[in-house]
């Protein structure tokens, strides 16, 4: 992949590796909960009358610390996996404080709120958070890392046969 400057050090941009595993993030994390909530016949947030806000609030957050976290090791010259555990411990605690803060703005009181956002911190359900955004972010880490090309058919190259 060439760049104006000439070719790049990799051919997945940081950037577009961020947002793709973002984006991935976020839907396997809408997955998740959803997919553990049936299974387990659960509510993800177990506390009555708080309304949807903690959990858009908590997924806002959440993909904010997700990117936060793998950001600075998608920039690094050869960047390590380790960045996935930081960016899912992140990411777990970004949807923990989305939950609360989700839920205090939601109009419950605050024993309310943070009830639930315990709740969610000692269920499946924060495993799930983590366990989708370690994923994501080792992903997004493996666009940038391998030095991976695009397929290509064999008369697209260069050479003449």
């Amino acid at each position: 992949m060439s760049g104006p400057e000439g070719p790049s050090a990799t051919p997945v941009h940081p950037a577009v590796a961020l947002a793709l595993g973002a984006a991935g993030y976020v839907a396997l994390v809408i997955f998740g909960l959803g997919m553990t909530s049936l299974v387990l016949d659960r509510d993800v947030i177990a506390v009555p009358g708080l309304g949807q806000a903690p959990g858009v609030i908590g997924t806002v957050l959440s993909a904010i610390g997700f990117a936060g976290g793998v950001w600075p090791w998608l920039r690094m010259t050869r960047p390590s996996y380790g960045g996935a555990g930081v960016s899912a411990v992140l990411a777990y605690l970004g949807y923990i404080a989305g939950v609360a803060v989700g839920g205090v703005f939601s109009g419950a009181d605050a024993a309310a709120a943070f009830s639930a956002a315990g709740g969610v911190a000692i269920s499946w359900f924060g495993l799930v958070v983590a366990a989708a955004a370690g994923a994501s972010a080792w992903g997004a880490l493996t666009l940038v890392r391998t030095h991976a090309e695009r397929p290509r058919w064999p008369w697209e190259s260069d050479e003449d046969e």
